[in-house]
């Protein structure tokens, strides 16, 4: 039954009238809603795919609930899932390969738009959609990132929002590349090309994802340049990631990516016959490179890739495809614009560009030979742009290469034998063509774009015009070919390059004005009546004109400010001037070139304005406009203000100075008590230690004691007959431990003392920090070396004890010893009554005892006399102590002195520093223009200042503390 209603539908010839492409398909999608057996939707859904190309619309619209039906419930089956993607894919894709007409193809666009709305309106059609992905068969999978990559094609912001905020949405399409399948993987590049577009937060997730580690292995897989279409769409991915991603841009750097870029550019000696292929993937790599070290970027990390570029040889390599042979025009044109965004403000990056040469005989410079390129009116346009690029990037913030450019159009390093930059710019600047006019005039503006110094010495250059004549200045023979009428590129050109030339230069201004053409020429030119064309050569001599009054110095009687204002007020009229000088910044190509450095101009007669000129007219428009309504009196007003000023600044700068000054001072103070605090912190440990020492000596003493005591009782209960001599000796003995005991308690006196004198040392010292952070250096100093030699007597002292203690103890061990004597003498006493002992025996023992009697009282007399010392010692401390109380009085005194002159010079900076912001404030009131870096650093000195007087109230209350 089934089989026959396919044949109905496909293939057979019933007799019936034939039913029409919308029945047919209604009865399918029917089948497919209500079939049971799996075979019989399979065959449905495999006749809806056959017809889905010929009736798009009446498959999308009846069948695609359906289908997506399919895709939730049939999960078992891979064939039937195919079927359905596939054809899902049919109805959204806007098939591109089929020649149609415009509205053919627009309303095939529109069609896709729709549908792909249709199936976006749940957004669990896209999550069962990256569900389907995970399927490993390639029937699933293949088709299921077509129709993923068709809908971000349609609907791309929608489809990325849904993806994002899906549970290992981007890791699953990322699974994709690693598929050993190539078509899938292509096709899975495709699919990441589209969701990476404009969505910074998807391009990060994708880069985490090691996307630049796998995009970069495939590149070398495929061979690098020499690959296919594959490595085209890796490298497309990739300046998705990065173009205007500086996350992604630093992981790029960080991951050391950049050192994988170099092998792409290794050419070999023979580059002819390049494939279209190779064109592109080269083409593209040079973009890639471009993309991490655009202008457009931050500084900072322009300048990290620039230098990593450098390091790891790219740009070596770079310079090498520049100079080699046979390379492809559009190849060698990206190569230049490349390497010139490669050393554009990088020093180091300048200077090995300078140093290359290209491989001639003689050897040339390479900037010498792209210059002969720029100037040659054969080469190709966009070849000349690229060339002008690059030169401009050499000497974008280099000094150095500025004053090597205009050093070879000096008289004094003019090699007659060798070509040099300086001359193919002056030849260009005064050829027949208006291009290379123009080209030269920009690169030798270049050449002086904020440097007074390479200015003025261009003013030295002599140029011969013919024989016989003498030699005429490079400034005059602008200005003569600009009064010929020549076209209005190289009039622009010239006019661009002497208003670089002369701004912020009086002495330029002054030769300019010198020549007593130029300002009738100027007038003449200003005030007459021209066509379209001629007004924008009008704002410029407007410009010039403005910058002669803006810089004059008033050193030429016959041209001051004055005089000059006076002539456009008869000639012109102050209104006309301002009129005619903002024909410049109201021209359409002015806003073209302001957008962006590199040089990118449709066509040749488009080539007008300069990006660098861009920013000095916007500096110069307001500020020329101003001066000239300026009034004599208002002149005068600002030329007594800026006096006024620059006396009040070096009245400031003098204070700033005598503040650093003490500021320094004050550090060294304070380093020399760090230091002073850390030796006496050392000294106390070592007291600290004695003290305990002398703990154990007297608990040994204590000991020692009682066990002579118990000795003395036993000695006077067994011997009887030397009663009155053992009673002579022990009173004796108690004597001297009494005077022993005495000398104890003198010692700990002493040690007390000590420990108040150390404390009142303690005090004293923090006086004199707090009397150092604001006293003078020479006060500082002197008390600093009284606190030394305090320092330094406390350490005698100590050792003094040490001493002291040292002969305490050899006095115990000799107690000791006498005790153990003294112990010994019952047992010998009652021997000798049992051997009836002699008296001429015991009177030798009296003797002896007598003579360590004696010995024991001089020792007493030195304890004594060391006791006497002790306490003079002790008095000269005291003594010591009164002095230095004294000098702590006068310190403070002196620091409160000090804290009033300083607060007395606080009061007269603040004044000082409000009258400056008055006067400036007055200035810019009179339309003066005042540099912001100089308000910069007057703030941030004041708040120094103040944060040095937080810094002295806070050690002042700590020292009070």
């Amino acid at each position: 039954m089934t089989m026959n209603f396919f044949r109905g539908v496909m293939g057979g010839q019933p007799a019936g009238p034939q039913p029409t492409g919308a029945e047919t398909i209604h009865k399918l999608c029917d089948r497919v809603a209500s079939s049971t057996l799996l075979e019989d939707r399979r065959d449905a859904v495999r006749a809806l795919k056959s017809l889905s190309k010929k009736y798009r619309l009446e498959v999308g619209t009846q069948a695609m609930d359906h289908l997506v039906h399919i895709l939730q419930t049939d999960r078992s089956d891979s064939e039937i899932l195919g079927y359905a993607l596939d054809t899902l894919y049919n109805i959204i894709c806007n098939d591109e390969e089929e020649e149609q007409d415009e509205n053919a193809q627009k309303q095939e666009e529109d069609l896709g738009v729709l549908f792909t709305d249709k199936f976006l309106g749940d957004s669990e059609n896209v999550t069962l959609l990256l569900t389907l992905l995970e399927e490993f068969d390639f029937h699933v999978r293949w088709p299921g990132v077509k129709l993923l990559t068709a809908l971000l094609k349609n609907q791309c912001n929608q489809v990325q929002g849904v993806i994002l905020v899906s549970p290992m949405g981007v890791s699953r399409l990322m699974d994709l590349l690693a598929d050993s399948r190539e078509v899938i993987r292509n096709d899975g590049l495709l699919l990441l090309q589209q969701l990476t577009k404009g969505n910074a937060a998807i391009q990060k997730i994708v880069a985490f994802e090691n996307a630049f580690e796998r995009l970069l292995d495939i590149i070398t897989e495929e061979g690098s340049s020499d690959g296919g279409i594959v490595v085209e769409d890796c490298l497309l991915l990739l300046v998705n990631l990065l173009k205007n991603n500086s996350s992604n841009q630093n992981f790029f750097k960080e991951g050391s990516y950049i050192q994988r870029m170099k092998p792409w550019f290794e050419v070999g000696d023979d580059n002819s016959g390049w494939s279209a292929q190779k064109v592109t993937n080269l083409h593209l790599m040079l973009q890639l490179v471009r993309v991490m070290v655009s202008p457009v970027n931050s500084p900072g990390a322009t300048s990290s890739c620039q230098k990593s570029m450098y390091q790891c040889g790219l740009l070596q390599q770079l310079c090498t495809i520049l100079m080699a042979t046979g390379v492809p025009a559009d190849i060698l044109t990206e190569t230049i614009n490349t390497v010139s965004e490669v050393i554009r403000g990088s020093q180091i990056n300048q200077d090995y560009f300078a140093s290359v040469n290209a491989p001639s005989n003689p050897p040339r410079p390479a900037i010498v030979v792209l210059l002969m390129s720029m100037v040659n009116e054969r080469q190709p346009f966009v070849l000349r742009c690229a060339v002008l690029y690059c030169f401009q990037c050499f000497l974008y913030k280099n000094q150095k290469g500025q004053g090597e450019i205009v050093a070879t159009l000096l008289p004094s390093t003019i090699d007659a034998n060798s070509i040099s930059a300086g001359q193919l710019l002056c030849g260009g600047l005064f050829s027949a063509d208006s291009l290379s006019n123009w080209c030269a005039a920009v690169a030798l503006a270049h050449a002086l774009q904020d440097n007074l110094t390479q200015k003025e010495q261009l003013l030295r250059v002599q140029l011969a015009t013919s024989l016989g004549k003498p030699p005429v200045s490079l400034l005059q023979q602008c200005t003569n070919i600009l009064s010929q009428g020549s076209k209005v590129q190289t009039r622009v050109g010239l006019l661009m390059l002497l208003c670089t030339w002369i701004s912020n230069c009086p002495i330029a201004v002054t030769h300019f004005l010198h020549n007593q053409e130029n300002v009738p020429f100027l007038t003449g030119q200003i005030s007459e009546n021209l066509g379209e064309d001629e007004r924008l050569v009008q704002g410029l001599c407007a410009l010039l004109l403005g910058i002669c009054i803006y810089y004059n110095d008033n050193s030429l009687e016959n041209y001051t400010k004055e005089k000059l204002k006076q002539l456009i007020e008869k000639r012109i009229g102050k209104e006309n001037f301002v009129e005619k000088l903002g024909f410049v910044t109201k021209h359409e190509l002015y806003s073209r070139a302001a957008q962006k450095p590199q040089p990118v101009f449709p066509s040749p007669e488009q080539m007008l304005f300069d990006h660098e000129f861009t920013k000095l007219v916007k500096e110069l428009e307001g500020v020329i406009t101003k001066a000239v309504h300026k009034t004599s009196e208002e002149e005068k007003k600002e030329e007594e203000v800026k006096k006024t000023l620059e006396q009040h600044d070096s009245i400031v700068i003098q204070y700033k100075d005598l503040i650093r000054d003490q500021d320094t001072q004050i550090q060294e103070l304070r380093e020399q008590v760090s230091t002073l605090s850390l030796n006496s912190e050392q000294m106390q440990n070592q007291i600290t230690q004695q003290q305990s020492q002398i703990q154990q000596h007297k608990d040994q003493y204590n000991i020692l004691k009682l066990k002579l005591g118990k000795d003395s009782q036993g000695l006077s209960s067994s011997q009887g007959e030397g009663a009155h001599v053992n009673g002579l000796h022990s009173e004796e003995l108690s004597q001297l431990r009494e005077e022993v005991e005495e000398l104890r308690r003198q010692h700990t006196l002493q040690h007390t003392q000590l420990s108040d004198k150390d404390s009142l040392i303690n005090t004293l010292r923090c006086g004199a920090a707090a009397a150092a952070l604001t006293a003078e250096g020479g006060a500082g100093g002197s008390d600093n070396t009284e606190l030394l030699g305090e320092v330094e007597s406390l350490r005698s002292r100590v050792q003094a004890q040490c001493a002291e203690i040292s002969q305490l103890q050899t006095e115990r061990l000799e107690l000791i010893r006498r005790a153990e004597a003294v112990s010994s003498a019952p047992a010998s006493s009652s021997e000798s009554s049992a051997d009836t002992v002699t008296v001429s025996e015991l009177e030798s023992r009296l003797a002896a005892q007598t003579t360590e009697a004696e010995r024991l009282k001089e020792e007493c007399r030195g304890l004594r006399e060391g006791h006497a010392g002790l306490e003079q010692q002790l008095a000269s401390a005291q003594s010591t102590v009164a002095i230095e109380q004294t000098e702590k009085t006068k310190l403070q005194q002196e620091v409160q002195e000090s804290k009033k002159e300083q607060d007395d010079l606080l009061m007269l900076l603040a004044d000082q520093d409000q009258k400056i912001l008055n006067l400036k404030q007055r200035l810019r009131d009179l339309g003066e223009t005042i540099d912001e870096d100089e308000d910069e650093l007057d703030a941030r000195d004041q708040f120094g200042e103040d944060d040095d007087d937080d810094d002295e109230e806070e050690d002042e209350e700590e020292n009070n503390d």
